[in-house]
């Protein structure tokens, strides 16, 4: 028999209140939903909750769990649904504990590439933008004061595990990333569709090499000129086509890919 029975068991209401950033940031705990991403933040877990059938489908994963001594309980399929934040959770659910780390921390280990989010609002773009530069390589992602709550679950579930992979700094303000950054020897790069100077230029002439940050902005807005002008340049992303515009993604993946490339063949 399931572990946990009752929707109205403590450990269901703890992880009920963490869908909410107050309760989060109080705990500093957060869920993370599906055995990809439990898989991923097996260093971070607290307790994982899985239903019967999950079990016995990633039994390698909770044996794993149980290895590094993380607890496992066995839940009904209404409890895991009641934790979980999707409309069809896969059936396990990780209780993990925060893992950022300090601007500081970025900064002391000399990072080559970085991606900064500021006013970046929408969860989902913010945990695709991490997925983004964790697969380009970067060393780190910030993300400003400004900006959305990585631990929000929609942020989890759209990083696909790089949330636990790469360091992520939380809270300091663009001017303080900014500042930071350039004081360690960083080239700072806006993002902008206003740009005078372009990606392509950035790679022909080799200034993207040089350790580089790129700083994202509002989906809907952009960067706001105080932030712009934060920045060392401001480069846009050509558009060779039609399309009035890329999303925030899909333009963070071409400028975090094409540093990446630059830095390599440096």
């Amino acid at each position: 028999m399931p572990e946990l029975t009752s929707l109205r068991s403590p450990r269901v209401t703890a992880a009920r209140k963490l869908h909410k950033p107050a309760f989060r940031r109080k705990e500093r705990r957060f869920l993370a939903e599906g055995p990809q991403a439990v898989r991923e933040a097996l260093a971070h877990l607290v307790e994982i909750y899985a239903t019967p059938q999950a079990a016995e489908r990633h039994a390698e994963l909770l044996d794993a769990a149980r290895a590094a001594r993380v607890p496992v309980l066995t839940a009904t399929e209404e409890v895991v649904a009641e934790m979980a934040d999707t409309v069809t959770p896969q059936g396990v659910v990780g209780l993990c504990g925060f893992l950022d780390v300090p601007l500081r921390a970025v900064l002391d280990a000399r990072p080559r590439l970085v991606a900064v989010l500021a006013h970046v609002r929408d969860p989902g773009n913010a945990g695709t933008v991490l997925r983004c530069a964790d697969a380009a390589g970067a060393d780190a992602v910030v993300l400003t004061d400004a900006s959305v709550d990585i631990y929000n679950p929609k942020a989890v579930r759209a990083s696909a595990g790089s949330l636990f992979h790469l360091p992520v700094a939380v809270g300091a303000s663009a001017a303080d990333a900014v500042r930071g950054l350039t004081q360690a020897g960083v080239r700072v790069l806006a993002a902008d569709g206003s740009g005078v100077r372009d990606v392509d230029q950035e790679l022909d002439e080799g200034t993207m090499a040089r350790p580089t940050a790129w700083i994202f902005g509002n989906e809907a807005w952009g960067l706001p000129e105080e932030t712009r002008a934060l920045a060392h340049e401001v480069v846009r992303v050509p558009l060779h086509g039609r399309a009035e515009s890329l999303n925030l993604a899909t333009a963070a993946a071409v400028c975090l890919y094409a540093t990446a490339r630059a830095q390599r063949t440096a």
